[in-house]
């Protein structure tokens, strides 16, 4: 089912009590700060037996994972309504509570497309969610999703450009090992053993194939060149460990000038960094 939030809206999985996509339009011409207030609470449309409420992250090493960031829907006249539904249990997934390099990594690449889209006046649209599967494990009456992948689509001269990215938090195991820790995991009650962060720019067709959703336009036509991260035969999905590889456009021209020049990981924090002194409250967040 789909739920229109103020700025955002949220395809949701009762049957996961969790999303399985989310849509924002990040207006950078008119965004605002406003204070973060942290009221994690449930959308009275729905039973809240079908959403994820706080007893799945209470006592435990999970976050309530914002899907759609605090900031991005933040603009207009209706900023502060936008910032209190991201509050909505709806928009929620767990992720582990460590902030390791990964993960960092992550957050740079959302601060980048938020500041490139306020510092330009431009609109991007960010799509977010988990990789729901049935092996997922099973925690508190809910699976754990493992992958979250994120696609960014904005216009450049008049064409459309995507870019692809997936987080994966699966334990850095042998696929027997990982089923072995996670089913012991289930028996003891526990949260599942998850694996330090690793985030990968991936083609946006694979993100459609993970999940099932229709990308539409964002995918590319049939004969357009590889997407950033694919070489010829060799893997398709390329770590993101130093500056993000550029995406392409929707036809088969330059890379969009979104990453021009292009930002290592350490430029990207420090630029983070600088902001956070200006804004404290702003950068505080996932």
């Amino acid at each position: 089912m789909i739920l229109p939030y103020t700025n955002f809206s949220v395809v949701f999985r009762p049957d996961r009590r969790l999303a399985a996509a989310t849509a924002v339009t990040i207006d950078g011409a008119n965004l605002i700060d406003v204070p973060r207030n942290d009221d994690w609470r449930f959308d009275p449309r729905l039973p809240e037996a079908q959403q994820a409420g706080h007893p799945v992250y209470e006592d435990n090493p999970l976050d309530k994972g914002h899907l759609v960031r605090r900031l991005d829907p933040v603009w207009g006249a209706e900023a502060s309504t936008a910032n209190s539904d991201t509050f909505h249990y709806t928009n929620a997934a767990p992720q582990m509570d460590i902030f390791n390099q990964g993960k960092k990594l992550w957050q740079g690449l959302e601060n980048f497309l938020l500041d490139h889209a306020e510092d330009f006046d431009r609109k991007l649209t960010v799509f977010t969610g988990p990789v729901l599967e049935d092996s997922d494990p099973p925690y508190r009456g809910v699976r754990v999703p493992l992958r979250f992948w994120k696609v960014a689509a904005f216009m450049h001269d008049g064409d459309l450009a995507a870019t692809a990215y997936v987080l994966d938090q699966r334990p850095d195991l042998t696929k027997d090992a990982a089923a072995q820790a996670m089913a012991e995991a289930a028996r003891a009650g526990d949260p599942p053993p998850l694996g330090a962060f690793r985030t990968f720019q991936v083609p946006v067709a694979d993100i459609a194939n993970l999940t099932g959703l229709d990308l539409g336009p964002c995918q590319p036509p049939t004969g357009s060149p590889p997407e950033c991260g694919q070489h010829g035969a060799g893997p398709s999905w390329s770590p993101t460990t130093t500056s993000p590889c550029p995406p392409r456009r929707r036809a088969h021209e330059a890379a969009a000038e979104l990453w021009t020049p292009p930002l290592a990981d350490a430029q990207v924090l420090t630029r983070t960094r600088e902001r956070s002194r200006r804004c404290p409250d702003r950068y505080n967040t996932t």
